[in-house]
C-alpha cells in the first residue's frame, strides 16, 4: 500500500451527503461509469428540487427518463422515497449504527444490494473500515496493486482487506484512486519498485 500511495498520492475523500439525497446519488451510480453516473445525477438533481422524497415522487416518469434513469432505478429510487415519505424506513436512524445493521436494513429494501449499501457506508457516512468487496474497480485496483494472476472474487476481497482493518475504507480510496492513475496510463507499481 505504500507503493500505491507513492504513486497516488493522497486521495481526493468524495464525501457524499448522507440520507435520501445521499443514497439517491449510490443508487443512480449502480453499473454506471463515474462520467456517466454524475451525468445522469446532474440532469436528476435539477429536476427534483428540493431533492427529497416528496420531491421526487412527485416527478413524472418520464421525466426521470429523460434525466437517464433506467426503469429499475427509478423503481428502486420511488421504493425508498416513498418509505422514507411515509415514515416506515428510518434513514437517519442509521447514521450511528454499526455497519452489519446499516447494510441489513438497506439491503432489504427492493432494488438496494450489498454494493449500494457498502457504498453508502463508504462515501455517504464515511465509515473508516468500510469496505466494498463487490465493487469492480476495487477488484481491478486489488488485483494490479498486489499483482496477482486475477480479479480476486468476493471472498478474497474480504480476506485480503483484512490486513487493513480497521482502515480498510482508507485502503479503498487509496485504491481508487490509483486505479484512476492505471486507467489514464500513468506508469504502473513496477516502474516504483524498480527505483527503490
Amino acid at each position: 500500500m505504500s507503493r500505491v500511495h507513492a504513486l497516488s498520492g493522497a486521495p481526493p475523500l468524495r464525501r457524499r451527503p448522507a440520507g435520501f439525497k445521499g443514497l439517491a446519488r449510490v443508487i443512480t451510480a449502480q453499473q454506471l461509469s463515474v462520467a456517466s453516473a454524475a451525468a445522469i445525477w446532474e440532469r436528476l438533481e435539477s429536476r427534483v428540487l428540493p431533492f427529497s422524497p416528496a420531491s421526487f415522487l412527485a416527478v413524472p416518469e418520464r421525466e426521470l427518463r429523460r434525466a437517464g434513469l433506467s426503469r429499475v432505478k427509478i423503481a428502486t429510487l420511488r421504493g425508498v422515497a416513498q418509505a422514507l415519505d411515509e415514515d416506515t424506513f428510518d434513514l437517519d436512524a442509521l447514521t450511528h449504527a454499526p455497519e452489519e445493521v446499516i447494510h441489513a436494513k438497506l439491503t432489504a429494501l427492493k432494488g438496494i444490494g450489498p454494493w449500494t449499501a457498502d457504498i453508502y457506508i463508504l462515501f455517504c457516512l464515511a465509515r473508516t473500515d468500510a469496505w466494498a468487496p463487490g465493487d469492480l474497480a476495487l477488484q481491478y485496483a486489488v488485483r494490479d496493486a498486489l499483482r496477482l494472476d486475477a480479479r480476486p472474487n468476493l471472498d478474497e476481497m474480504v480476506e485480503i482487506a483484512e490486513a487493513w482493518r480497521p482502515w480498510r475504507g482508507v485502503a479503498a480510496r487509496l485504491l481508487w484512486a490509483y486505479y484512476g492513475l492505471r486507467r489514464r496510463g500513468a506508469s504502473p507499481l513496477d516502474t516504483i519498485s524498480q527505483k527503490e
